[in-house]
């Protein structure tokens, strides 16, 4: 047996984006991180999918980082249509 424990999780962190500046755990599958996520997210009341692909991966502290970049064309709109602002004006 190995003293050496690999472990099977992953941190993401999302480098652009509406989720910019957040991060979360995930898990390795068959020891690989995903090439593409998708989250969701509340923007300005209504849930929204945002999708994103893996960049640039490193080590700190024994632990693996991996970078998101938004993938705004496959994602919902993050600004909220013009029609929509204009509901509420008075």
């Amino acid at each position: 047996m190995s003293d050496q424990r690999h472990d099977p999780e992953y941190i993401v962190e999302y480098a652009d984006g509406p989720l910019v500046g957040t991060s979360e755990r995930r898990y390795l599958v068959d020891g690989k991180v995903d090439e593409r996520i998708g989250a969701i997210a509340a923007v300005e009341g209504l849930e929204s999918t945002f999708w994103y692909v893996a960049g640039e991966e490193r080590e700190f502290n024994g632990e693996k980082y991996v970078s998101y970049h938004f993938d705004a064309p496959d994602s919902d709109p993050v600004a909220a249509e013009p029609d929509e602002e204009t509901l509420y004006e008075t």
